[in-house]
């Protein structure tokens, strides 16, 4: 199978008999709505990044519960890993969001794409799993076609947000990218042991409370002036970008190596650009079809690298 791991993984849920390839780009697809239900909804950096995760348990809860009726509870070691996942993942949230109301929503899901770099590196100096040359040789490109297609070279959809500091925006993003990775990376340990839902509402819990936490601090967590408007935007990006997301990507990341995970995930912000320019009438530059054709591309060569391996 391309670009997919050789050990096995057992026979799982339907998820984990589906090629990983698909659930990691169908996966990639359910996320990259995630920044405009955020600029919709109004929330604040934390009120937004805690109700991602405390909105999805509603639906995750019952669903792992059922899980563990039918294969089993989960090893307590692999809950651990799950729980420091998640906490990685609700610090990500808080950054990501912080970084969208300095610079954008296209400069911020820019910034995150760094886990491109790092989430392979850290395959490599604690798996020994080594990111093969052609990834290497890729990574500038998708670098450059992801920051062509989010308009930072040239007039793009979103620029420097109002008031917005570019140089906060740069240090949220960059960290939220490095923490992003690390929960990747994570998951993807954690992950193919006869668990698909379980993984993803523990880290999801211990996410919620990271996000609380931070995000109460950061810019408190205001639910009172939420209206129905913004709950319902706010559900949508629980429901889609933490639900959907990490079910599906949760099952594919095992199986696949870390340089095509990687490489898959860097899909999101081309996709954002053609979801803001159906739904929001936001303009699309050839600048930015020119950087969705690089990072397709990079993708390509990555992969074909995968399958000779």
């Amino acid at each position: 199978m391309a670009g997919t791991d050789t050990r096995r993984t057992g026979q799982g849920s339907v998820l984990d008999r589906a090629n990983p390839v698909v659930l990691a780009v169908v996966g990639s697809a359910t996320t990259s709505a995630t920044g405009v239900f955020v600029k919709l909804s109004g929330a604040n950096t934390g009120t937004a990044a805690f109700l991602r995760c405390a909105l999805a348990l509603f639906v995750l809860v019952p669903m792992a519960l059922m899980e563990i009726r039918r294969v089993g509870p989960r090893a307590l070691r692999l809950v651990g890993m799950d729980l420091v996942a998640g906490l990685l993942l609700g610090v990500d949230y808080v950054f990501w969001v912080a970084s969208i109301q300095h610079v954008g929503a296209g400069m911020a899901t820019v910034l995150l794409n760094i886990q491109v770099v790092v989430f392979p590196l850290l395959a490599w100096v604690f798996l020994g799993d080594r990111a093969p040359l052609r990834f290497l040789l890729a990574v500038p490109v998708m670098l450059t076609g992801v920051a062509l297609t989010a308009g930072v070279v040239g007039p793009g959809t979103d620029g420097a947000a109002s008031g917005g500091d570019p140089w906060l925006g740069l240090l949220y993003g960059c960290a939220a990218g490095v923490t992003y990775a690390g929960y990747l990376f994570l998951s993807r340990l954690g992950g193919g042991q006869g668990h698909t839902v379980t993984p993803v509402c523990v880290s999801t819990a211990s996410a919620a409370l990271a996000a609380g936490v931070l995000g109460a601090l950061w810019s408190g967590i205001d639910l009172a002036s939420l209206d129905a408007m913004a709950w319902l935007w706010l559900s949508l990006l629980a429901l889609t970008g933490q639900v959907l997301t990490w079910l599906l990507v949760g099952s594919a990341l095992p199986r696949l190596t870390a340089s095509t995970g990687a490489a898959i995930l860097v899909l999101p912000p081309v996709l954002a650009v053609a979801m803001s320019a159906v739904f929001l009438g936001e303009r699309v530059t050839p600048v930015q079809l020119g950087g969705c054709v690089l990072v397709v591309l990079a993708i390509w060569l990555s992969q074909r690298q995968g399958t000779r391996r």
